[in-house]
């Protein structure tokens, strides 16, 4: 598989395109709209990595590429960029928020509906601890019920991994959200359907924490903090082969992923109003949802402060 690398933004990209090389593809080129970086970062990047080449357009890489990922801070952005792709009959993932608004996830939905090879979201969906904790034998570590979730640095684009990782025990089937307020960090009870219950507690503070989860069943209680070094390849040994073509269907469908933004979109729903309880398809299509431009500037003030 031939892929591109659309924008540097992260550290996302420096990291994975080894891995993508160890799993047998083909980093092919690059394209920086210059969010974060300066000018002239896109080819010493591309140079540091032998990269052999560096795109104009997404219009002109979507020509040369099987397979794209999109690494832009803003995802305010991400479906525009994904576009030229999506429309060329490429397969795309997208980097964690894919999107931050419904109205953009809409589009997004209606492009898998329409048979696009289309995933994202963050590595912590398939992480190594959830996965060998789901591996155990149900009648010993029972059925969760309750979970306890967290981690730090901001609510939506950080905070999205504590939605993940959440959905990566519990499953799909997140009904509604409500904000239940915080000390230093924000506290959000999630219900899903059958009564499943999450608890997130996540935003900035003093220190960072790693992603972390207390699960409770009837039959225990377990817990772990997740190991950083292995989310990138279990994310990219699960989504690869659906992005060249080797397995047909998708790790996680495009719909169960996107209940991490959904639900991220009602916290911030209910926060904003007085704490109320917020049904995932209560949210309003016109709402501005989380400012991916106004995080990037804060994000590039950070990287060259």
């Amino acid at each position: 598989m031939k892929i591109g690398i659309v924008d540097l933004d992260t550290s996302h990209p420096q990291n994975w395109i080894p891995l993508i090389r160890e799993l047998g593809h083909e980093v092919v080129g690059l394209i920086d709209h210059g969010g974060v970086h300066p000018s002239g970062y896109a080819a010493s990047f591309a140079r540091d990595l032998e990269i052999p080449k560096v795109f104009a357009s997404t219009d002109e890489m979507a020509g040369q590429v099987d397979a794209a990922i999109i690494h832009s801070c803003n995802w305010d952005v991400h479906l525009e960029r994904a576009r030229p792709f999506l429309e060329g009959g490429k397969a795309v993932f997208i980097d964690k928020p894919m999107v931050g608004n419904r109205k953009d996830l809409t589009a997004l939905l209606e492009y898998e509906k329409a048979g696009a090879c289309l995933t994202g979201g963050s590595s912590f969906l398939y992480c190594r601890e959830s996965e060998d904790y789901l591996s155990q034998p149900l009648e010993e570590r029972g059925t969760p019920h309750t979970v306890f979730a967290g981690c730090s640095v901001d609510e939506f684009n950080y905070g999205s991994h504590a939605y993940s990782l959440l959905l990566s025990i519990l499953g799909p089937g997140i009904q509604r959200v409500r904000h239940l307020g915080g000390s230093v960090q924000r506290q959000l009870q999630l219900k899903w359907e059958g009564g499943r219950t999450g608890f997130l507690s996540i935003g900035s503070q003093e220190s960072w924490l790693p992603a972390y989860a207390t699960i409770v069943t009837e039959k225990a209680v377990a817990q772990f903090i997740t190991d950083t070094s292995l989310l990138y390849r279990a994310l990219l040994v699960k989504v690869l082969p659906y992005l060249a073509g080797e397995v047909e269907d998708p790790p996680m469908k495009l719909a169960d992923i996107a209940e991490v933004e959904l639900a991220a979109l009602a916290a911030r729903t209910s926060w904003l109003n007085g704490d109320v309880e917020v049904e995932l398809d209560e949210i309003p299509f016109d709402e501005q949802g989380y400012n991916g431009a106004g995080f990037e500037k804060e994000y590039r003030a950070a990287r060259y402060s």
